[in-house]
């Protein structure tokens, strides 16, 4: 029994002195150093002043410069329409009838009432040309002259309000007939012959467009507004149609409102635009482009700009070929780039590509090319 008890403590002894031996050798190794980061190949743009052409697009609805609601002025059944949806029709042309029996027979009602109000008149006249002599011959008192004259001014009256009836009524039989008010397109016709039309309704007989010039209307922010209103012009102004296509003739630029909308902070404008072939029409859609040039401008590549939170940042190559982030001021874009307003100075560099690898501080390996100069 007591050999077993110092075998065992023999046998413990051994591993404590081989667990203490590892650890002594192990402090006493020398540390594993990291090895050292590999600098990142990268591309970089030496910015130079160059001339920019600054974009900015709105969305915005085509209106022609006359659109017309084509309404009953009088109720009836729809007896002819004589245009079609989508039809160009001069100013004047018949677009539908209103069945007119109950205004024709009113017309004839009034005349019939005009001829008894004449005749009335006449046989006032009559009496009192009798009278007149009569008065200064002293047969008959001034008081029935005066009975005689005061009956023909009220049948003379009579006349007057039968000539108002018989205008009336013609001009209500006239409105059965609806004719176009101005020149321009057809649009939605949702009554059928046989509907009952009446000038309370709603919904429009149809409406008529002159799209021969389209105004574009939309909003455009206050901040917007009043660099514009600083610099009294929006440079060019285009249109970029639904399909992505620009529109080959250029407008002109109008306020809308006089006011700023307190709810949206915006101010409504409309473009103007010539539409000769009538590709516009309205209720489309469309995005206005204003465009004005800027010179000694500094320009970045969109895809060179990292954007973190609504901030703007690029790349800067330092000293020791080492990287700095730096935000940037940007006062809008020119086709594939930014137009700096501030962060960035004519000659520095900044990288093109590998951003995403890029961090504060890093050393790169830098190809660096150089931005085409102005009038070069």
């Amino acid at each position: 029994m007591t050999n077993f008890n110092l075998q065992t403590k023999t046998l413990l002894n051994g591993f404590v002195f081989l667990a203490v031996s590892a650890m002594l050798g192990a402090c006493g190794s020398a540390p594993q150093q990291m090895p050292p980061a590999q600098a990142v190949n990268a591309d970089f743009l030496e910015v130079v002043p160059t001339t920019s052409v600054i974009q900015k697009k709105y969305p915005g609805q085509i209106e022609g410069s006359v659109n017309v609601a084509i309404k009953a002025q009088v109720t009836g059944y729809l007896d002819q329409i004589y245009v079609k949806e989508g039809d160009f029709v001069q100013k004047g042309a018949s677009l539908f009838r209103i069945k007119s029996d109950v205004y024709d027979a009113q017309v004839s009602n009034s005349q019939a009432s005009l001829k008894a109000a004449l005749a009335a008149q006449e046989s006032a006249q009559i009496e009192l040309e009798k009278i007149k002599p009569l008065v200064e011959g002293k047969v008959v008192s001034e008081v029935q002259l005066k009975t005689a004259q005061a009956n023909y001014e009220a049948a003379t009256a009579q006349v007057a309000q039968a000539k108002a009836g018989l205008n009336s009524s013609r001009i209500n039989a006239g409105f059965a007939l609806i004719k176009a008010p101005v020149s321009g397109y057809i649009g939605r016709i949702p009554n059928r012959i046989g509907n009952l039309v009446t000038p309370a309704d709603m919904t429009p007989l149809t409406t008529l467009s002159d799209i021969s010039n389209v105004f574009v209307y939309f909003s455009m922010s206050e901040a917007d507004y009043i660099s514009f209103m600083k610099e009294k012009k929006a440079g060019n102004v285009q249109l970029v149609l639904a399909d992505g296509s620009q529109y080959k003739h250029d407008g002109q630029l109008e306020t809308a409102s006089g006011n700023i909308d307190r709810q949206t902070g915006s101010i409504a404008f409309k473009a103007v635009f010539p539409n000769p072939d009538k590709l516009l029409r309205s209720g489309g859609s469309a995005r206005v482009v204003l465009s004005k040039s800027l010179d000694n401008s500094l320009a970045v590549p969109m895809a060179s700009v990292k954007d973190i939170q609504d901030r703007h940042f690029v790349f800067v190559l330092g000293d020791s070929n080492k990287v700095s982030m730096r935000p940037l001021e940007i006062s809008g874009s020119a086709a594939n780039d930014y137009v700096v307003s501030g962060g960035l100075k004519a000659g520095e560099k900044i990288a093109l590509n590998s951003i995403d690898a890029l961090n504060e501080g890093m050393k790169v390996v830098p190809k660096i090319t150089r931005q085409k100069p102005v009038n070069q």
